[in-house]
């Protein structure tokens, strides 16, 4: 050895634990050491301003996690430099996780490109200002187009207009809710993790055939793990912190649920069977539902189906 002092890894406990159980934790100490960084590229600093969507992950003050997606019209997100993104966003005072937005409150961004299936991911610290906020870059990292469905964009009105429906609150969830999740091929998924050097927030996709989450009499849903980076950032934080907020966005009509509560992982397979194309499994049941019937000024319409996705089974299958 040369006596050299490697820095802290780029991962944290709970990520480390399901990278070594993977067999994959020397491996994605390298990746994690050449892939994730405190700015943001050039490349990317070019690929925020193209989209008319983000998907956003933040705590509130009771410590509950959510996840959101916020629409505005190309150049909404834009990088004056390569430590800040800049999200012209208003306050949005029906979205639950508006409450974990306040100045100098961790937050997580997801950058994703439903039409082209790229996608970006950051965290860090936000600053607001009078336009909206800037998010000081403590990791940037990009990620696989897997799972991702292939969707075009197109506005039903404009973004500056406020949604005109009352959002709802429940603790359980009702037939549409569940007819939702049961139906769904995307959600994103908000966790975090409370570290020596601060918190840490994580948003990420979810995806696979129409049908992959299993809703529960008890409403756990149960969710598949299917095989991705091993980056483990979502499984990773729930190992150390068993809170997550899900959000299910009804892409034909701008429809969001919302859902903050428990999550688990579990250690072998579901009760029922296991689902094709999952390596593991994790449980997640709500403890507050919102629904905003029209929270996004932006619909999708559905192209391809990702060849990933398409290789993965459903619990409709499953059960039958």
């Amino acid at each position: 050895m040369d006596g050299r002092i490697l820095p802290a890894s780029p991962w944290h406990d709970g990520e480390i634990k399901l990278q070594r159980q993977s067999g994959v934790e020397t491996r994605m100490d390298e990746v994690g050491r050449r892939v994730l960084r405190d700015h943001l590229i050039e490349q990317h600093r070019e690929f925020y301003p193209l989209l008319p969507m983000v998907v956003l992950g933040a705590v509130d003050q009771r410590g509950d996690p959510w996840a959101t997606l916020r629409a505005g019209r190309p150049g909404f997100l834009r990088a004056p430099d390569a430590h800040r993104l800049t999200v012209e966003l208003s306050r949005e005072p029906a979205d639950p996780a508006d409450g974990g937005m306040e100045d100098g409150a961790s937050l997580a961004l997801l950058g994703i490109d439903l039409g082209t299936r790229r996608r970006n991911r950051l965290n860090g610290r936000l600053d607001r200002h009078a336009r909206g906020f800037d998010i000081s870059v403590d990791q940037s990292f990009g990620n696989c187009p897997k799972y991702i469905q292939l969707r075009q964009a197109r506005f039903i009105r404009d973004p500056s207009e406020p949604p005109s429906v009352p959002s709802t609150r429940s603790s359980e969830l009702d037939d549409t809710a569940r007819a939702l999740v049961g139906q769904a091929d995307t959600f994103f998924v908000a966790t975090y993790a409370d570290l020596p050097a601060g918190r840490q927030v994580d948003v990420s996709h979810r995806g696979g055939r129409a049908g992959f989450v299993r809703v529960g009499d008890d409403d756990w849903l149960t969710i598949p793990d299917f095989v991705g980076n091993r980056f483990f950032n979502t499984l990773g934080n729930i190992a150390v912190n068993p809170r997550a907020g899900l959000v299910f966005p009804d892409f034909s009509t701008g429809g969001l649920l919302q859902m903050t509560g428990e999550a688990e992982l579990l250690s072998g397979q579901p009760e029922g069977g296991i689902l094709e194309g999952a390596e593991r499994y994790w449980r997640f049941r709500p403890r507050q539902i919102v629904w905003r019937a029209d929270a996004l000024p932006i619909c999708y319409d559905l192209g391809e189906w990702s060849p990933f996705a398409l290789a993965t089974g459903t619990w409709s299958e499953r059960d039958a």
